[in-house]
């Protein structure tokens, strides 16, 4: 038979159809798939049994999956410390500082309550511990599995009441039960911990709170529950545990074009990996794809943050914790949502909702202000620095979370400090209200002696925002950007039409249209005398 002259078009043709069907259709069979397994748990008899403790379970898990553990070891999420190869620092929970709770350091069971470990009670928690890993934290699919809040990342193994002097009795989780319904991770279980960072539901990052959970399409074009419904893993693909995205070095552009199956590289947590660096295909396409080369993606399709009914907290001053009512106690005021704006033991916060962005050239490249860093007390201290320049072809101009606040520092070392806030010996903050034996603690947990003087500086904190995005119908129109006062106002090194102009230009302009105005008048003046003369 003849062949065709056209089969090898044809055959083309068809490989690069199928490789971006898989490319785009893989992370939706992946959100599809999620919450199934090949295995039914409940039929093991490693699970059929009771289980007094976490660590027991994950021994059980251990049995079959004898590599869990060690691949987990190797994870951020397990060690909480990241090598960035951009800027040379190892950042961790160890040393790195925030302006929300101040450290882990020195708070070590409460903050741990979020780890995928049992027992980080202090910093000798040994980290090569196989039957220390959570593999209910993220596996669990009943919703039923929860730790305490200050339990090391231990559930609660007996009725224990929650919150403090509450009444309100929490029960232990049916560990049995939970660990036979063991199967892949969903937002549920990566919520637990990212919705509520910084101390409660949104309070960090503005962008990740419960309401996306099961958002709209309006609020979450990808993660919409009638919708595509993304699971988190749709994005943040994960191997050998490892899961790909982290805001300690994102990235700030992504030139390898949409990602399919059979590149090294599946990393799929950018924009660009399922859209391509000229997304763009209606009308003025051309146009909105050269706004991809100085523009993230997220800078016109997240218009606002916070804005699924949880408002996010974007200031939270340490400076005025302490203070007592008239009967000498501690209180607390809300306002009228019944969010705190003052605690004692936390001082005065702001909350907002429907936030808009603040806007910065982004390379990719975060420095942080590290525990032992020296600081310049006189001016607001950057928590970390986002670098990034007009001039750099890699930058991209992207919207950020700007917390800000006041927290304590050692005037005679001029390091910010990192108080003992929890615990119930006399030098934890909370018991006593006391700053001095609060530093003095916190310090010496970092091998520090604390000085004896301190002082609160104003601290800033920058986060990246990539979630909540819009649909494109709701994306940032022209004049959001291109005018004098709009979103761009305070970017610089670039032109923007609308909000820029050229000052002898504008002259030139202003001097025709004066000219041609008086003109217009003298004619006027002269056709009205010659009427009158006529």
């Amino acid at each position: 038979m003849k062949a065709s002259r056209y089969a090898p078009a044809r055959l083309i043709l068809h490989c690069l159809l199928y490789a971006l069907l898989l490319g785009i259709m893989g992370p939706l069979w992946a959100a599809a798939e999620g919450q199934k397994s090949t295995a039914d748990h409940s039929k093991f008899k490693e699970l059929q049994q009771p289980f007094a403790t976490g660590p027991e379970v994950t021994k059980a898990c251990l049995g079959c999956h004898t590599e869990a553990a060690k691949q987990l070891h190797k994870t951020t999420h397990w060690t909480w410390a990241f090598r960035n190869e951009l800027t040379g620092q190892t950042l961790g929970k160890r040393n790195v500082i925030n302006n929300f709770c101040i450290a882990t350091a020195s708070n070590w069971p409460r903050c741990t309550s979020c780890h995928i470990g049992y027992g980080w009670k202090d910093d000798s928690f040994d980290l090569t511990s196989e039957t220390h890993v959570d593999c209910l934290a993220c596996h669990d699919t009943t919703g039923g599995y929860k730790k305490f809040p200050t339990g090391a990342g231990h559930p609660n193994y007996e009725p224990q009441e929650w919150p403090p002097k509450s009444g309100k009795m929490r029960q232990p989780p049916d560990l049995q039960k939970i660990a036979q319904a063991v199967g892949s991770p969903g937002r549920d279980n990566c919520g637990a911990c990212h919705f509520y960072g910084g101390g409660g539901d949104g309070v960090k990052h503005g962008h990740l709170d419960s309401s996306m959970a099961k958002p709209n399409k309006d609020l979450d074009v990808h993660m919409d529950k009638d919708g595509l419904n993304f699971s988190c893993q749709t994005c943040h693909t994960t191997g050998s545990h490892e899961v790909a995205g982290s805001r300690y070095a994102p990235k700030a552009s992504d030139d390898r074009g949409v990602v399919v199956p059979g590149q090294a590289d599946q990393n799929r947590a950018t924009c660009e990996s399922c859209h391509s660096p000229q997304p763009h295909k209606a009308e003025a396409a051309d146009r909105l794809n050269q706004h991809s080369k100085r523009l993230a993606c997220v800078t016109c399709h997240v218009p606002e943050y916070a804005r699924g009914g949880v408002k996010t907290k974007t200031w939270w001053d340490w400076s005025t914790a302490g203070k007592k009512n008239a009967e000498g106690k501690p209180f607390k005021i809300k306002d009228a949502d019944g969010y705190d704006t003052y605690d004692t033991q936390k001082g005065d916060f702001v909350w907002e909702e429907n936030v808009v962005p603040e806007y910065r050239w982004f390379d990719g490249e975060i420095q942080y202000t590290l525990i032992d860093d020296v600081i310049d007390p006189n001016g607001v201290v950057p928590i970390n620095r986002i670098k990034g320049s007009a001039d750099d072809p890699k930058s991209r101009i992207w919207p950020f979370k700007v917390m800000r606040g006041k927290q304590p520092y050692d005037k005679q070392h001029k390091i910010l400090a990192t108080p003992h806030l929890f615990g119930k010996d006399d030098d934890a903050y909370w018991k006593n209200f006391d700053w001095n034996n609060a530093l003095k603690a916190g310090l010496a947990s970092r091998d520090k002696t604390f000085s004896g003087e301190f002082g609160f500086v104003e601290t800033e904190y920058s986060w990246p925002i990539t979630h909540m995005v819009a649909p494109k119908e709701k994306a940032l129109d022209c004049a959001e950007c291109h005018s004098k006062s709009g979103r761009m106002a305070g970017i610089e090194g670039v032109y923007i039409p609308g909000r820029d102009g050229l000052p002898w230009l504008d002259k030139i302009a202003w001097t025709l249209a004066l000219l041609t105005l008086l003109a217009v008048l003298i004619h006027g003046a002269i056709r009205i005398f010659m009427s009158k003369r006529g």
